[in-house]
């Protein structure tokens, strides 16, 4: 059973037929959405059903595989791994010292603009190569699986576009009913035997910020928001502050795209105020995040529940509730294989207060939790 589902998207990969496979979070299901062509379809209005994958810079460019144009197939299992897949990609950087400078110039320039009043906070990012066997790639998805049993684990696949995988530890949204789900993630820290750790207040700031541009985003969309306290969570080895946010909504006067317009990108991967923030990073990184930073997930997907799961009463299993249900996850801790290269994105959030060696050093510990599965 295994080795058909995983063998099934090697030969896509090979016969060049667009896909996504993903793990949900803390979940045993793989699901694998096969399109049927390899036309590329975009989300318009975002009513359509099925996997949608944006870039970072517009939604208007955001990618949908259509569930009414693909096949849907499953694996429910524990994934094995055999040893003769384990390989040793080359991961020799190429200038590493040119990169850094490059970096800690960029988050001198960030902190010189924030200390002007240009913008709050960005998030300041770059891109490392490595030589890959793309042939490789289905076993990196095995691996990645293995490894991020808390993360949105997924590799998503079109020809016209490109093939991407990653393990992203942070929702940008799920909506269930007329309930919203999201969060506030920020501030990192390695994971070293304990989560019960001391933030700098820097971290605290940062991820503060998160928060209240959330809130402050969803208020005049939704009719109530609430938070939790904030709270250290782990994702692989890495260590961040979390605040979960919920909101209520009228289905009547919702507007689905308006919310997503306000939410992403989020202070956690652009900055804030966010018009100035992207407009510096746009400008000032010097490569294309093409979908690192976008989002992606099911969308308006049809959840049928037993409301009673007591078998002894079966008369009311008869009674089920059909809800239309969303998740949608920032596209982190993610890298694109293109031409026999991994290429791998990081970034990290850049306050007044930022450390320009510090800031390089986040980003080579972030590509490092990547690295190590290769």
């Amino acid at each position: 059973m295994q080795q058909s589902f995983f063998n099934q998207l090697q030969n896509r990969l090979v016969n060049q037929l667009p896909f996504v496979a993903y793990r949900k979070p803390n979940e045993i299901n793989i699901t694998a959405i096969l399109q049927k062509n390899d036309a590329v379809n975009y989300c318009q209005d975002f009513t359509n059903s099925g996997f949608v994958f944006s870039p970072f810079e517009d939604i208007e460019n955001a990618i949908i595989f259509p569930l009414n144009e693909s096949e849907i197939i499953e694996f429910k299992d524990e994934i094995i791994l055999d040893e003769t897949e384990h390989f040793q990609p080359n991961f020799n950087l190429v200038n590493r010292e040119e990169a850094k400078q490059f970096h800690i110039n960029l988050v001198e320039n960030a902190v010189k603009a924030i200390k002007n009043e240009s913008f709050k906070k960005v998030v300041a990012s770059r891109v490392e190569q490595s030589s890959f066997n793309g042939s490789e790639t289905i076993s990196l998805f095995k691996r990645l699986l293995n490894n991020y049993k808390t993360a949105m684990v997924y590799c998503w696949y079109h020809p016209k576009v490109g093939l991407w995988l990653g393990a992203t530890p942070e929702t940008l949204l799920k909506i269930e009913g007329n309930r919203l789900q999201t969060m506030s993630l920020a501030g990192t820290q390695p994971y070293v035997n304990t989560t019960d750790v001391t933030w700098q207040n820097k971290e605290i700031e940062e991820q503060q910020f998160v928060t209240d541009f959330i809130v402050d985003s969803l208020k005049p969309l939704v009719n109530r928001v609430s938070t939790t306290k904030r709270q250290t969570i782990k994702a692989g080895q890495l260590l961040h502050l979390q605040t979960k946010i919920s909101a209520v909504f009228d289905k009547a006067n919702f507007n689905f795209k308006n919310v997503l317009k306000a939410l992403h990108p989020t202070p956690a991967v652009c900055g804030l105020p966010k018009a100035p923030a992207k407009d510096f990073i746009l400008k000032n990184e010097n490569y294309n995040r093409e979908f690192y930073t976008g989002f992606l997930g099911e969308l308006n997907f049809t959840q049928t529940k037993s409301r009673n799961t007591n078998r002894k009463n079966v008369e009311n299993n008869a009674y089920q509730s059909i809800k239309t249900v969303t998740n949608l996850f920032v596209n982190l801790r993610c890298l694109q294989i293109k031409n026999n290269q991994a290429l791998i994105y990081v970034g990290g959030g850049i306050t007044k207060d930022s450390n320009p060696e510090k800031e390089w050093e986040e980003t080579v510990a972030k590509s490092l939790t990547t690295k190590s599965l290769l």
